[in-house]
């Protein structure tokens, strides 16, 4: 199937966008704006998305909405996100690192919520015990020793963290949810939709980059001048991964759906934690190898089709040609 081949693919993808980040840094700090990379980012998607809108045009000619009540629809993920971004970093101010991306985890489950809520797909028992699991298994992933100062602050902090946490997690599978809905509203073309998407998205982070100017009293310059400072071979590389994430990401909105993008996130959060052994001599936790267990256990609950999971011994249908007439010997009446 093709949206098994795009998962795994965005798996990779997302798992190497961290650890180009990390490598893009220069003695642990960044020589870049990192606000620019959001913006480059969608200006390749948006790049990426009109080319391929204009060869597929030719023939035969896709469908397009250009009507006021659906283009104004396309906005809203934008917005969703920007507050998202805003309440991340007030979550922050009140919860340490380790404790705001174990409460990320929560997205998971409100994914599947606000899937089933807003977008009236049904899932199984067994679907939803597979969800609570992976949430599960990412947790324990994270979990650190409970010997190390982090595991004592994990649940000290102010109540005011948690409430924007699980803010946090509601935004983040709204946005998600929100764009599914977009996507499949009707039968628009996807690089028509992509279009919409993206161009509101270089809109807003380019208002962004113009806000972060007026905040620092211009004192670098207008963020027009200083948008490829400090850039190096493997800055672009963060762009083109986080752009071509994007790109794997609605197509995943169109023919798939957000379970399969929080299995493919999920996956790449922990095959960065694997990768990072290699890379940067992370130390492997006991809770890391548990954690990518009960992970793979719930992407078998998941997918796997329900007779494989309950041992349900398939019908047996017998071939007609391998039925034997029994002649019958018919008494007559004397």
């Amino acid at each position: 199937m093709k949206w098994c081949l795009v998962a795994s693919l965005l798996t990779v993808l997302t798992s190497s966008q961290g650890i180009l980040t990390t490598l893009s840094q220069t003695n642990g700090k960044y020589k870049y704006d990192y606000a620019t990379i959001p913006f480059l980012a969608e200006v390749f998607k948006l790049i990426v998305s009109s080319f391929l809108w204009s060869e597929r045009k030719k023939s035969p000619p896709p469908k397009m909405t250009t009507d006021w009540k659906t283009v104004r629809l396309f906005p809203i993920p934008s917005v969703i996100y920007l507050v998202h971004n805003n309440v991340q970093f007030a979550t922050l101010m009140y919860v340490d690192t380790s404790t705001y991306q174990i409460m990320g985890n929560l997205k998971i489950v409100t994914t599947g919520i606000l899937f089933r809520l807003f977008l009236k797909k049904k899932l199984s028992n067994l679907q939803w015990m597979a969800i609570i699991l992976l949430a599960v298994g990412t947790t324990t992933s994270q979990v650190k020793g409970c010997g190390e100062a982090s595991c004592d602050s994990l649940f000290s902090a102010p109540i005011q963290g948690y409430m924007l946490g699980i803010l946090s997690a509601c935004l983040s599978a709204l946005a998600g949810v929100y764009t599914e809905f977009l996507m499949k509203k009707n039968n628009d073309s996807l690089y028509w939709q992509n279009i919409q998407l993206y161009t509101f998205g270089a809109i807003f982070n380019m208002a962004r980059l113009v806000m972060d100017d007026f905040r620092g009293g211009f004192e670098k310059g207008p963020w027009w001048q200083r948008l490829f400072n400090g850039y190096s071979i493997t800055t672009w590389m963060v762009v083109l991964n986080l752009g071509s994430t994007g790109l794997l990401v609605s197509w995943l909105m169109k023919y798939a759906d957000n379970i399969v993008k929080v299995y493919s996130t999920s996956m790449a959060m922990l095959l960065t934690m694997v990768l990072s052994v290699f890379l940067f001599s992370f130390k492997p936790t006991l809770q890391l190898f548990l954690g990518i267990i009960i992970c793979m256990m719930s992407l078998h609950m998941y997918f796997a089709p329900p007779t494989m999971l309950v041992g349900v011994a398939p019908t047996i249908s017998s071939d007609p040609e391998s039925l034997v007439n029994v002649p019958v010997d018919r008494k007559t009446d004397s």
